[in-house]
């Protein structure tokens, strides 16, 4: 049942990095904390596999943080990647 307390934290916590993010009008506002949700989830469930504990500190810190950590290089990298279509297309119409 803790993984729960995991996962909400990383919900809320990858909204308020959609927030924090540059250029937010071009991604979903889903798309951050959805991204940092599930990997929070996978990691904190291997790491529950190898042997952490729910009371070991790490199990908490590694996987919000390689949630907020992938979530944040996904969208960096949807925002660059959208920006760059956007000017190609502007680009091709002779915008």
């Amino acid at each position: 049942m803790y993984i729960l307390l995991a996962l909400i934290a990383a919900c809320s916590l990858g909204v308020a990095l959609h927030f924090g993010m540059p250029r937010r009008e071009l991604r979903g506002v889903a798309v951050t904390p959805a991204v940092a949700t599930a990997t929070t989830a996978a990691v904190y469930t291997i790491m529950q596999w190898m042997g952490a504990g729910e009371g070991d500190v790490w199990l908490w810190v590694v996987s919000i943080g390689a949630g907020l950590g992938l979530a944040a290089a996904s969208t960096a990298a949807l925002t660059a990647q959208r920006t760059r279509r956007d000017a190609a297309e502007k680009q091709s119409l002779g915008i």
